[in-house]
């Protein structure tokens, strides 16, 4: 098994990150390595999407686990390895959110996928951050 967890504080709130993480097509916008991605269906329990990762096979994934507005996990299997990543969103006093993603990889292989799975995860928290904390909407919650 191999594991890790990563994190960053933002002056975003949950809101405005949530509307990131459910808006798949956006994406793209913080995680550099996503040539594509197509969900199949509503940002909830069970639904599959579909990743391609540039020079690599296209991912299918499913999240297997949606909490609105508090965190999602998604998993990938390839052949007997099983990766899960969880991202979490934890309002904090300050009125800020901190942002977590964690990874457990189980099978096969684990310790070669855990680097490669997650060794962007600094840039993209960094990237998400930058993006999340520009948006309209923090303007719009905060004067609510």
């Amino acid at each position: 098994m191999w594991t890790l967890e990563k994190s960053i504080e933002t002056s975003a709130p949950t809101a405005c990150i949530w509307e990131l993480f459910a808006d798949v097509g956006r994406w793209k916008d913080y995680n550099a390595d996503l040539e594509a991605i197509e969900i199949e269906g509503p940002f909830e329990t069970g639904t599959s999407f579909t990743m391609t990762i540039p020079g690599q096979n296209a991912l299918r994934s499913t999240l297997i686990e949606v909490i609105p507005g508090e965190s999602f996990k998604d998993e990938t299997v390839i052949d007997e390895t099983r990766i899960v990543v969880c991202h979490r969103l934890v309002p904090l006093p300050s009125g800020h959110t901190k942002i977590i993603y964690s990874t457990e990889i189980i099978g096969p292989g684990a310790d070669q996928f855990g680097p490669m799975v997650t060794s962007d995860f600094g840039d993209i928290l960094e990237k998400l951050k930058k993006l999340a904390e520009s948006l309209q909407c923090i303007s719009k919650l905060q004067n609510t």
